[in-house]
């Protein structure tokens, strides 16, 4: 099979183009730019373009289809050329529902937590030696690709993000998957770009919750009102199942899982991780792993990349820096490292950079987020604002958003850095929060000085 990619320097679409390489299709792609790790792994498949930009002639009728990313515009040349020649087009989560739609589709969605998730129960699947094709959002420990298409393995794992399909398709990507066993982790509205109220965000996932395949089965946070109300209400004929943190204790900065057979030191921490791992055991065991099984495998997990990443860790203090951007995120991170590092001084900082968390109106989600750090510290870009094209947010809007008189805030990178490489970390825990780099922060000189 010949197919074509265009935007293929994507996370998700070189990954998938790489699996696809994998299983013996003929690949080819183009993208105007295309970035590190991208770069490097698709020229040693040979998969990288010769050429960056678009290149209509690339487009015959020798393909057998086109897979479009969302980098690539409604107006892409390429695209043109294919619809003009009737190639069958697919958006990235249709074609992963064509090469899985004889498998037995297993789909972690929700606002939080499903890149976690997902990343546990491959993890549990590969200390098992079970072999199950998947595709997640982050680089896991012991996994060289982000997916995995074989022909015959009889699951497939996918992480299912609510975000749009592709420039041509608006449909949120869990719509396409039908699940035979789901996940439903959270509900906190994001994405207000596409989805502008919490109404419309919500009504995503109960389109989801309904589209699971009948006789198929949810499990789904039942801590979470929002998510209760979308599973309970559904008239979907499927299995529902509720789970919730399980008990655990923290001592001397170590988390310990309750178990039947006992305690269990664990890698991971924060009420809303081990809600995560509570979620996580549900599938497996759906998968056929068993209890015991599971956490024997689940204390070796130490986490997905970008999610609570230790950087540096000395005798006295330790930083983290996490993904984590969206008020129910940035609240819960917090929370969790403060719970593990109670006698030490938490200092917490959060880059806005998103485009919600950029828009004026969004801000006051984030209001008590931050709560539980000692000191709480904001990063945000005017220039980023204008790059957007949003309203300009102001110092003020964002200290009344948040609700904490002592919030410190920094437009200015330099003067961020500077805060930071005057700080004594002694007794002290450091939590950066972003899905940017604070404009150019070098974290590699910052791990020094805190070691």
């Amino acid at each position: 099979m010949n197919v074509h990619f265009i935007a293929i320097g994507g996370a998700a679409m070189h990954n998938l183009a790489l699996a696809l390489h994998d299983k013996g299709y003929r690949v080819t792609g183009s993208d105007d730019t295309i970035f590190e790790p991208s770069k490097s792994r698709l020229a040693k498949k040979g998969l990288l373009p010769e050429r960056f930009g678009w290149h209509p002639e690339k487009i015959t009728s020798t393909l057998d289809a086109i897979v479009l990313g969302m980098h690539a515009k409604a107006d892409n040349p390429e695209l043109l050329k294919a619809q003009e020649l009737g190639i069958k087009i697919y958006s990235y989560p249709e074609f992963l529902y064509e090469q899985s739609k004889y498998k037995t589709r297993v789909v972690i969605a929700g606002s939080h937590g499903k890149t976690t998730i997902t990343s546990m129960i491959l993890h549990v699947m590969h200390y098992h030696e079970r072999d199950v094709d998947y595709m997640v959002g982050a680089q896991l420990e012991g996994f060289d690709v982000m997916v995995k298409l074989t022909e015959d393995n009889d699951f497939i794992v996918l992480e299912g993000d609510e975000y749009l399909s592709s420039p041509i398709d608006p449909r949120p990507k869990i719509h396409w998957y039908k699940p035979n066993i789901a996940l439903l982790s959270g509900i906190a509205w994001d994405h207000i770009n596409v989805f502008p109220t919490f109404d419309n965000y919500v009504e995503q996932f109960r389109i989801f919750v309904d589209s699971i395949v009948s006789g198929g089965s949810i499990n789904y946070n039942a801590e979470d009102a929002e998510v209760v109300r979308v599973v309970e209400n559904s008239s979907n004929t499927i299995r529902k199942i509720g789970y919730r943190t399980p008990e655990y204790r923290v001592e001397d900065g170590r988390t310990f899982l309750l178990t039947p057979e006992g305690d269990l030191p664990v890698e991971i921490f924060g009420k809303h991780n081990l809600n995560n791992l509570a979620g996580a055991k549900w599938i497996c065991q759906h998968m056929g792993i068993d209890e015991d099984d599971f956490y024997e495998a689940i204390a070796t997990f130490k986490g997905a990349s970008k999610r609570l990443e230790k950087i540096a860790e000395s005798p006295t203090s330790v930083a983290f820096k996490d993904f984590a951007h969206s008020p129910s995120k940035v609240q819960a991170t917090t929370q969790a490292v403060k719970e593990q590092f109670k006698e030490r001084t938490l200092l917490a900082c959060l880059e806005l950079h998103t485009y919600s968390s950029l828009n004026a109106e969004f801000l006051k989600e984030y209001k008590g987020t931050l709560d539980a750090a000692d000191i709480a510290v904001v990063f945000y870009s005017p220039h980023a604002v204008e790059i957007k094209k949003l309203e300009k947010v102001t110092e003020a809007q964002i200290a009344a958003a948040f609700g904490r008189n002592d919030l410190i805030i920094y437009t200015d990178p330099d003067a961020f850095k500077r805060y930071l490489f005057d700080q004594d970390f002694r007794n002290k825990t450091l939590l950066l929060m972003s899905s940017g780099n604070y404009g150019g922060l070098d974290f590699d000189a910052l791990k020094k000085l805190i070691l």
